[in-house]
């Protein structure tokens, strides 16, 4: 009989006991591995959602730069007028390879829940608009048929909100008047689900407010030098300048900050694993003290007390840690889909990115540290000595 089979039925006399601490090193594995996943998972899809951006300037009237980098990233404009003029000018730009002009409006509608509710309206010329949002899909009909029809395309949410599908007509309640329902998007994820768009030159005349915009957005050439055209920007009156790599470093800079944080839970969840592995192995050896005196009477080295213990130490974390990471690939669509429900805000893709070097790295490292924290209990048992155990037990 191998040491392997003698470590193995000595974890098998406790089933209870040995089965609870595989399922604490599960968890902590489990844990590990979801919170990594995720960790990854959220990054690359805020890239491919800032990436698939169509332009990669945005220019607005001068405000907060956090508020409109906010609303860039999710679809939005900014809040207040500029001169229409400026897209004319920024068009005329050597670096520039398009140019789609907006102009947000928001109405009070009373008739929105108990309280009221605002109902936001994006005009965009339908022209230079679509392929600046090349993630857009229809889930129903299309665009406008004229660049001042009065007809309106709603985002996911904006449609089941109003309870309309194409060919309804939709109440502009501050104006009274009505525009015809022509496309319904499919879910995009981003602030642009709660959207009404409507034709530019639409938006101007029911709200009276011509020539003017809330933001611009900027396509670049490939070759164009991005941080010498801001610096052209600048130049403008009463404008501000929002650009994918400020937007990339202000999102880098929350996910730095939240690993931290998701290391620090995951710290947290292994340490208390490992403390529960050394405890459960720490009592086992104090319940084995005649049995391991024996065995050192019989000849055993303290060598060999020492690694049967840290052997079953090895088994208990090596299945926990495997048993753990079947369940974090297995659970990873439901974890993703929990996820999704609970964050305000979620970028498009899968947010759960469980790779097999991840899986590998982690039950590597659940299995390394809980073989440190069986280093104790196995040193305690070669320690014993033959006589004072059995001169223990008789007590």
């Amino acid at each position: 009989m191998t040491i392997v089979h003698i470590a193995c039925k000595n974890l098998l006399r406790k089933k209870v006991r040995s089965l609870l601490t595989m399922f604490g090193i599960a968890l902590s594995a489990w844990v590990l591995i979801s919170l990594f996943g995720f960790n990854a998972g959220y990054e690359s899809s805020l890239n491919r959602d800032i990436d698939s951006l169509g332009y990669q300037v945005l220019v607005t009237a001068k405000g907060c730069p956090y508020e409109a980098a906010t609303l860039m990233l999710k679809g939005g404009t900014g809040l207040r007028y500029m001169p229409q003029r400026i897209a004319d000018a920024i068009a005329q730009e050597s670096e520039v390879e398009a140019v789609t002009a907006m102009l947000m409006h928001t109405v009070f509608d009373p008739n929105k829940g108990e309280s009221g509710g605002y109902s936001a309206y994006l005009g965009v010329d339908p022209t230079t608009f679509p392929k600046m949002k090349p993630f857009m899909e229809f889930m129903h009909g299309g665009w406008f048929t004229q660049p001042d029809a009065l007809e309106a395309v709603l985002g996911y949410e904006a449609a089941e909100l109003e309870q309309r599908e194409v060919g309804d007509l939709l109440l502009i309640t501050e104006k009274n008047i009505e525009v015809k329902v022509v496309g319904v998007l499919k879910r995009t994820g981003t602030q642009d689900d709660g959207t009404i768009f409507l034709p530019l030159r639409t938006v101007q005349q029911i709200f009276g407010v011509t020539d003017v915009l809330t933001g611009i957005g900027v396509k670049l050439k490939h070759e164009a030098d991005i941080t010498r055209f801001e610096e052209k920007m600048y130049r403008l009156p009463d404008v501000q300048v929002v650009t994918m790599s400020q937007v990339k470093q202000t999102i880098m800079t929350l996910v730095t900050t939240a690993k931290v944080i998701v290391l620090s839970i995951a710290l947290i969840a292994v340490l208390i694993s490992m403390t529960g592995v050394m405890n459960t192995v720490l009592m086992s050896v104090m319940e084995r003290r005649q049995e391991l005196g024996i065995l050192k009477a019989l000849g055993a080295t303290s060598l060999d007390i020492f690694m049967l213990i840290w052997l079953e130490t090895f088994v208990l974390c090596v299945l926990g840690s495997c048993f753990g990471a079947v369940v974090a690939v297995t659970t990873s669509a439901l974890t993703d889909m929990l996820v999704r429900n609970i964050l305000p805000y979620a970028p498009r893709g899968g947010l759960m990115q469980i790779s097999m070097p991840l899986v590998v790295m982690t039950v590597g490292t659940v299995t390394g540290i809980g073989l440190v924290s069986g280093i104790y209990p196995s040193w305690q048992a070669g320690r014993v000595r033959p006589l004072d155990a059995i001169r223990s037990q008789e007590e």
